[in-house]
């Protein structure tokens, strides 16, 4: 990490802050989840920077990005990744999410057409309406604010406990990500989600869907999707769910790596 580049760049009207590997490379930019940040990429981008100059940006109301009292849903996270392609003047970059990353990356690829060079979804909050709903009504948002109270060590000894195999390095990343995450960022749980069929119809590029075998998009729906697409192509890793870019690291890197060089060449 030591050639990285941490900066903040002003995008859609807010100051997006992220990490980057830099090197002309191929630009590959990582979207996170909820809760998450760019440096939660940091092992992932390790594992890539010596093929890819890969960029990290932090969402809105997440990590040492500016966090604005409302703007939260998919379509200002899109906006924001838009305007963040546009304020570094990127040409043809490579999109890749995980979880509220992979629907934001969905709308942005959806909405860009080809000025995207291709797509990488990691279990997209591709959910059904009603799954939304439940969601929604959930308390995950007030789950957080409990967190929020509480002291980092021992919010990181609790995450050790439920997540053993995880890195010390990782968990770190992770806890100190949930922390910076601001409350307000929950509002892109409100439904309607926008609709994931449309969406994954509308990309134009190479698309690849890598999911768990216990995770948010079922192997039946990956294969509608497909269907929907030939453009995409999806991969299932096994004894994994909806982390797995964070408990199956290897197996996740050598999936995108190996889409990139059959499809990316």
């Amino acid at each position: 990490m030591t050639n990285w580049t941490s900066r903040t760049c002003a995008a859609n009207g807010v100051d997006i802050h992220y990490l980057r590997t830099g090197d002309d490379k191929p630009a590959l930019i990582a979207l996170h989840g909820l809760t998450g940040s760019g440096a939660c990429w940091t092992p992932f981008a390790r594992a890539l920077e010596d093929g890819y100059d890969v960029i990290m940006p932090s969402a809105r109301g997440h990590g040492a990005s500016s966090a604005p009292s409302g703007g939260y849903l998919y379509c200002d996270l899109a906006d924001d990744v838009i305007g963040f392609i546009d304020a570094l003047g990127l040409t043809a970059p490579i999109l890749l999410g995980h979880s509220m990353g992979g629907m934001t990356a969905a709308v942005v690829a959806s909405e860009m057409g080809t000025a995207i060079r291709s797509v990488i979804l990691a279990d997209p909050t591709f959910l059904a309406p009603e799954r939304q709903r439940e969601v929604y009504r959930s308390d995950v948002a007030e789950q957080h604010r409990r967190l929020l109270a509480r002291d980092k060590d021992e919010a990181l000894a609790e995450a050790r406990r439920r997540h053993p195999h995880r890195s010390s390095e990782l968990l770190d990343l992770i806890i100190d990500a949930r922390l910076r995450t601001e409350i307000g960022a929950f509002e892109v749980l409100t439904p309607p989600n926008p609709d994931y069929r449309e969406l994954v119809e509308a990309i134009a590029v190479p698309s690849l869907l890598v999911i768990g075998d216990n995770g948010v998009v079922s192997v039946e729906t990956a294969r509608e999707l497909q269907g929907l697409n030939q453009h995409l192509r999806y991969e299932v890793i096994a004894n994994a769910g909806h982390g797995l870019p964070y408990d199956k690291p290897d197996e996740f890197a050598a999936a995108v790596r190996s889409f990139l060089a059959t499809e990316i060449a």
